[in-house]
């Protein structure tokens, strides 16, 4: 059984991402390197989704943690 991810922030963050580089989404909201993991998921039975950047680019990833689409903001934090 898995703990309910905590909600980071109520926004997306921004980040410049490099072409070829891996990131790793937090999706338990306990990192304290948001948006990524610093491994504070251990024992939650929640994973960090892994990220490959195509192309150096802004992207925003999600910090509610309700995205349908990890590790994306799909607008999920404005309907709660």
């Amino acid at each position: 059984m898995s703990d309910a991810p905590r909600i980071a922030r109520k926004s997306p963050y921004p980040v410049e991402v490099a072409k070829g580089k891996t990131y790793f989404w937090c999706a338990c909201g306990r990192s304290q390197r948001q948006p990524f993991c610093d491994g504070s998921h251990k024992g939650s039975g929640i994973e960090p989704v892994k990220y490959l950047a195509e192309s150096s680019d802004k992207i925003f990833f999600c910090g509610c943690k309700k995205t349908a689409n990890p590790p994306f903001c799909d607008g999920s934090h404005t309907k709660a």
